[in-house]
């Protein structure tokens, strides 16, 4: 059942299969037996059952709210919710509990879904996990076999999504099928009163129709993603993607970003700017950490930030606040705000020319190693990982990651669809085709999880004949 498409699961409800109950109890359970993971920092099981109980009686009375109704979901930890601790893993947050949901989190909880929990991120998503603020849904829906989806900026409220880089975030959706991620998008899209970036007009709901002529489309192939970084498995399924696309008519040209090179070091000039004006509310006098210090009000302010902090938020916020000083505004903040116009234009300017989609690598591999992982520094990870997928933030774009197929190691590797702005509908009419003609393979929850606690214990014995 864990397996199915959301529609799939929802009929099964509908029709008596299974119950809201039995199917958030599933979850709880793989929830629990993959705990190691370290995939939840809170794990609501009460409020999840409760909403089940009251998803199962609407179901009986036929008053069911829609596709959504009895479904699990889980909510990144930088997303508030309402009388749950919302951490964004950072112990500047530690305690916090919120006493309203994010816009997105009420729509999500309006429609009968039931909330797991709040999953882990790097503090305050600043690596790639989760919101999508230069490819954090992209990428690892590329490492895992998920389709990741990046709305274009203001189709999404972020009311209540605690601030990376105002102008870039946007919340992501990852499921198993793009009509999963359709759905959701349906759902959330929309104005919102709290948000003013919000689009003015009403949006429909994302009924994908079913494409099965693509000769009138045509796909980009930006030929400054090729870089020498790609692997060559990346490298021959993207090949292969395209020649999928030619082979069935469409037209499949090469087209040029040619501000594309500019693009990782105007992002972490923009990036690092906003997160040290986003960062300057945690001071420890209104919510959040606050130190035992109380020489002076300056003291406090730095020992709290130290204590509150890691590593990589506070060299953010320095690199931040040493591109807005004076003598360094006009040099660094300024002309990257100028390379992010004409990146945008770039894109603009390929669209214009008849393009419907770009075609592009979502990652430069498959996932590293554990251990190779935990050898780079983040700064390396993050401009690695995101060297494909930041410009679209910077230029507000809806962006989506297919999962594509399997690498030698047998590990996920998945590809990029960029849409024009506010064509969402069409970016994933598409992407879902494309899907179709892949079939990428669906991960098997229960053997994932027999696989990784056989590992597990594998790794306990190891460690036991060690001691010995």
């Amino acid at each position: 059942m864990l397996g199915r498409t959301l529609r799939e699961v929802s009929a099964a409800l509908k029709q008596g299969q299974i119950t809201p109950i039995e199917l958030c109890q599933k979850c709880l359970s793989l929830i629990k037996k993959t705990k190691f993971l370290n995939a939840y920092i809170t794990v609501t099981e009460e409020v999840a059952l409760k909403q089940a109980e009251e998803s199962e009686k609407r179901y009986k009375n036929g008053q069911s709210l829609g596709d959504l109704d009895g479904i699990p979901i889980a909510v990144k930890d930088n997303f508030s919710t309402s009388g749950i601790e919302t951490t964004c893993a950072s112990n500047m947050l530690k305690g916090y509990v919120p006493p309203y949901n994010a816009t997105v989190v009420q729509k999500l909880l309006d429609q009968g879904a039931l909330l797991m929990g709040k999953t882990n991120l790097d503090e305050f998503a600043m690596g790639a996990l989760g919101s999508d603020t230069g490819g954090s849904t992209r990428n690892p829906a590329a490492h895992c076999g998920l389709v990741g989806v990046k709305p274009s900026y203001g189709l999404v409220s972020r009311h209540g999504l605690i601030p990376l880089v105002n102008s870039m975030d946007v919340p992501g959706i990852l499921t198993r099928y793009v009509d999963d991620a359709a759905i959701v998008l349906g759902i959330l899209a929309g104005h919102d009163p709290k948000d003013s970036t919000t689009v003015q007009d009403p949006v429909k709901p994302f009924m994908l129709p079913s494409l099965t002529d693509v000769s009138k489309l045509c796909i980009g192939i930006p030929k400054e993603y090729l870089v020498p970084e790609l692997s060559s498995e990346v490298r021959s399924l993207w090949s292969n993607a395209a020649d999928l696309f030619e082979s069935e008519g469409a037209k499949v040209i090469d087209v040029s970003l040619p501000h594309t090179s500019y693009s990782i070091v105007c992002y972490h000039v923009l990036c690092t700017s906003e997160v040290a004006s986003n960062m300057a509310r945690f001071d420890g006098l209104e919510y959040g950490h606050r130190c035992e210090i109380d020489v002076s009000t300056e003291a406090m302010y730095a020992a709290t930030r130290r204590e509150g902090f890691n590593d990589v938020v506070r060299g953010r916020i320095l690199s931040g606040n040493f591109f807005l000083l004076k003598e360094n505004y006009e040099n660094y903040f300024i002309k990257a705000q100028k390379v992010r116009r004409l990146i945008a234009n770039d894109f603009m300017n390929v669209f214009n020319s008849g393009v419907d989609v770009l075609l592009t690598p979502t990652t430069l591999s498959e996932a590293v190693p554990y251990l190779e992982f935990i050898q780079e520094d983040n700064r390396t990870r993050s401009a690695q990982d995101d060297i494909f997928t930041q410009a679209v933030n910077m230029a507000g774009l809806p962006a989506v990651s297919i999962p594509v197929a399997l690498s030698n190691q047998g590990l996920p590797i998945g590809l990029q669809f960029i849409g024009r702005a506010f064509c969402d509908q069409q970016l994933l009419t598409i992407a879902k085709w494309f899907e179709k003609q892949v079939q990428f393979p669906v991960t098997q929850l229960q053997e994932l999880v027999d696989d990784c606690s056989s590992v597990l214990e594998n790794e306990k014995l190891a460690s036991i004949s060690l001691k010995q």
